[in-house]
């Protein structure tokens, strides 16, 4: 799909806030919103108790704070947004808030991440909320158009197998998505309304490789873990797909839901009868490299669908991830990066602010002053960090 700007259409009456005066500590304690604390601390991953020692209390005032039992001194709220590295407004209550936890989340990872690791990866789907819903405000996405998903706009009255396998062949259809390789994987996503956010390197937990969660829009979180392979990264938005149309009414953390989206994810991105006749009958590496730039997914993707179809018994298919491993860094082996494929990249927020910036006047500033962030953090979210030129002197 082609996402230029004027496919966001712009709602009307959708003016941006005047910026206010900054306000003083003092009225930002009696305005003071306990849940803004907590999400704060979560996002820079740290403790009650390290929260408490930066700014001189104890952790259980901390931990009344945040249950709203007190209130911090107007004298504290300085330092907790030095130690949180948020403005001072952030602490105002008033903004709309994303009612989320860990447990209604699909990790990717369910083993190695831990609680302060999906408490952090919480936070930061909250503020992804928060970003899409001000510019709703303005601008009109792309309606949620997701069989099985409650909250969608578009209802088709299409109810999906419970099949992991017949699930993706029916998706495919309704999407009209043909049965051969799918290019652009998360334009595709995005163009039903599907929220998907790629965070930079150096945001992203290593423990956390991937997460959604359905909240009014249905959001995707595809982190640094993943951005590094653009095989890996397309899997694992197809595997967060299938979580999203096979378990948005059960509880997540099930492996047998794992299993379930993975089995999703390869029927969806390499139906079964359209990929077998051009899987070689015998191991052959370079024809599976080949294949990994025809259906856009990886070498170890393939070689586990030959084995799955029977064109290779487990102890083959072992000796051949076993020379796989040996040639990670040859010519056609080597990982490549998301970076280098536009159509994977999120542009879906991106987009719908330049929009609001065109029709309306909006600014970074003025969305950052909406939702009491930084102005680093807004251009984050949106996918807007450029990078500048280096001067390099030659003496």
């Amino acid at each position: 799909m082609s996402r230029t700007g004027n496919q966001l259409s712009l709602l009307p009456g959708a003016e941006a806030d005047p910026m206010d005066t900054a306000p003083t500590p003092g009225a930002v304690a009696r305005a003071f919103d306990a849940a803004r604390l907590t999400q704060a601390r979560h996002l820079a991953g740290k403790t009650k108790k390290d929260v408490a020692a930066a700014v001189g209390v104890t952790a259980a005032a901390v931990g009344q704070y945040e249950s709203g039992v007190t209130k911090p001194r107007p004298d504290l709220i300085p330092r907790l947004a030095e130690e949180l590295r948020v403005p001072i407004t952030f602490f105002v209550s008033g903004r709309p808030h994303a009612r989320l936890d860990a447990s209604g989340a699909h990790f990717r990872s369910l083993r190695s991440a831990r609680a302060w690791q999906r408490d952090r990866a919480i936070a930061h789907v909250k503020q992804v909320w928060e970003l899409t819903l001000a510019l709703e405000k303005r601008v009109q996405l792309p309606p949620v158009d997701l069989p099985g998903f409650a909250g969608g706009e578009v209802h088709s009255g299409v109810e999906l197998p419970r099949s992991p396998v017949e699930a993706a062949r029916a998706l495919r259809v309704y999407w009209r998505l043909g049965t051969g390789p799918i290019p652009h994987l998360v334009r595709h996503l995005e163009a039903r309304g599907i929220v998907v956010d790629a965070p930079p390197a150096n945001h992203a937990d290593r423990e956390v490789d991937a997460f959604s969660i359905a909240y009014l829009r249905p959001i995707m979180v595809l982190t640094a873990n993943r951005t590094d392979d653009v095989y890996r990264y397309r899997f694992t938005a197809a595997h967060e797909l299938g979580h999203l149309v096979l378990h948005g009414d059960t509880a997540p953390g099930d492996t047998q839901h794992e299993r379930e989206a993975d089995a999703f994810a390869a029927e969806f991105l390499t139906p079964r009868d359209s990929v077998l006749p051009d899987l070689p009958a015998r191991v052959d590496l370079s024809r599976l490299v080949e294949l990994q730039q025809v259906w856009g997914v990886s070498v170890d993707s393939l070689l586990y669908r030959c084995r799955e179809v029977g064109l290779l018994s487990d102890q083959a298919a072992g000796r051949a991830w076993r020379r796989l491993a040996g040639l990670r860094h040859q010519p056609g082996f080597v990982a490549e990066s998301v970076s280098r494929y536009p159509g994977e990249q999120p542009v879906m927020l991106r987009q719908a602010f330049e929009l609001a910036a065109t029709e309306t006047g909006l600014t970074v500033p003025t969305l950052a002053h909406e939702l009491g962030w930084a102005v680093p953090r807004v251009r984050e979210l949106l996918g807007l960090t450029h990078q500048r030129p280096v001067l390099r002197l030659v003496p």
